[in-house]
């Protein structure tokens, strides 16, 4: 898949269809992949990377990219079309600039799932047949793909791209068995005293790096309320329990109706929180009371919480 993504990107900055190519290239470890800008056939032949490990969501650096004029090109996994739509029906990205190539996913890695099996100094990593061939300084190893796939990826509600200009790969469909609420049921199944007691262990660990809400495509206000000097919660770590939650309740309530369950908060998250379960708390919510409703499916249609119905449910 990489060397056909690579030849299209230069065959495409070659022609002048696009003056640059927005994807991944390798981070400080060979595991970590980190979103990249290339501007040259040189950059990308030297630096352009795709494999399972690239699991970062791309949409969210367009909202700047697509403004610095010219055209850019964006590789973009079925999931990630849903948060490019999403920010192009909130105006935040200038669909124009893009030009989109949608890549088909058999979901991506988990490398702290890998560390908790005990591998260490991993190299690189190889799909097939169900099963990730793991290369180590010490050696390699087989894991069945689904005891490391990230957890976003084996609840994946969609292999259908909902946006592009080209595709590279089988176009897939909808998932509609993806069990991803399975997790949300268990929580709603518990006491109060229990679930507070879940959300209390797991939001102690946050360090307030803010990197949840840095990744998030759904969190673009130019001026973030947790950025304001005058809130008293601006850029700094939780000094008691109250803060640790408020930031993250908030923040959950900002993009509720606008997040699209790409998972990027938890990705990203250094203390393995399971941030997506408070988002998918929320749309679980909007689709039992105000009907079926996939932010990012159709940028045209009016999203739960920003329109009324005289029916709608008032508690």
């Amino acid at each position: 898949m990489q060397a056909i993504m690579e030849k299209r990107a230069i065959e495409l900055l070659e022609n002048g269809t696009v003056d640059r190519v927005l994807g991944w290239s390798a981070g400080e470890f060979p595991y970590d992949m980190t979103p990249a800008v290339f501007e040259s056939v040189e950059e990308l032949q030297n630096n352009f990377v795709y494999n399972d490990f690239c699991g970062a969501n791309l949409s969210k650096y367009l909202i700047k990219e697509s403004r610095k004029g010219g055209k850019i090109l964006v590789f973009l996994k079925p999931c990630d079309t849903y948060s490019f739509n999403q920010l192009l029906a909130e105006h935040r990205v200038l669909r124009e600039n893009v030009y989109v190539i949608g890549i088909e996913c058999f979901g991506k890695v988990d490398v702290e799932k890998l560390k908790a099996m005990g591998l260490s100094g991993i190299t690189g990593i190889i799909a097939k047949n169900g099963v990730y061939t793991v290369e180590t300084v010490y050696g390699s190893k087989e894991v069945k793909m689904a005891d490391a796939m990230a957890e976003r990826c084996l609840s994946c509600k969609s292999k259908k791209h909902v946006v592009y200009d080209e595709l590279i790969g089988e176009e897939g469909e909808v998932v509609d068995d993806c069990d991803r609420f399975d997790m949300v049921e268990k929580l709603e199944a518990m006491s109060p005293d229990e679930r507070f007691a879940f959300w209390r262990g797991e939001l102690s660990r946050c360090i307030r790096c803010n990197a949840c809400r840095n990744v998030c495509p759904a969190c673009t206000c130019e001026h973030c309320v947790f950025d304001n000097p005058n809130s008293g919660i601006a850029q700094k770590a939780a000094v008691n329990s109250f803060e640790e939650n408020m930031f993250h309740i908030i923040r959950a309530f900002h993009v509720a109706g606008r997040c699209t369950d790409c998972g990027e908060c938890s990705r990203v998250c250094p203390q393995n929180i399971p941030l997506h379960l408070l988002n998918r708390k929320f749309i679980k919510d909007m689709n039992e009371f105000y009907g079926e409703y996939q932010a990012g499916e159709d940028p045209n249609a009016k999203p739960p919480l920003g329109t009324f119905q005289t029916g709608d449910r008032e508690a």
